[in-house]
């Protein structure tokens, strides 16, 4: 089992800036992908940026250029750096854990980012 601890969400006005941070911890891999995804209401959820445990990134290209996903060296903690934020962007936040060999994912507890003047 791995459990997600996310943190960094709230309020911001548009073209400002948010950092969300997720820690995992329990029966940890070598092998893993960490990411985010978010969820707006109505609407499915989606996949923003992954950073596997070699240190390679993807993001979605709505999200290309603005947000940055990072991990600690070392650790299985993992930041979205969010900018240039709008309202759209205005969703739950939710990170997200696949263990490579064990074949199993597992998800945060969501963090609300809400963008608004």
């Amino acid at each position: 089992q791995v459990q997600l601890v996310e943190s960094g969400g709230g309020l911001v006005q548009p073209g400002g800036s948010l950092r969300l941070s997720c820690t995992a911890s329990g029966s940890i891999f070598r092998l893993n992908v960490m990411g985010w995804y978010r969820q707006a209401p109505g609407k499915e959820r989606e996949s923003l940026a992954h950073i596997d445990s070699g240190g390679t990134t993807n993001y979605a290209d709505s999200v290309k250029g603005r947000f940055t996903i990072s991990r600690d060296k070392g650790e299985n903690t993992v930041h979205l750096q969010m900018n240039s934020l709008q309202p759209e962007d205005t969703a739950v936040y939710y990170c997200h854990f696949y263990a490579v060999h064990e074949g199993n994912q597992y998800w945060g507890q969501g963090t609300q980012v809400t963008v608004s003047s």
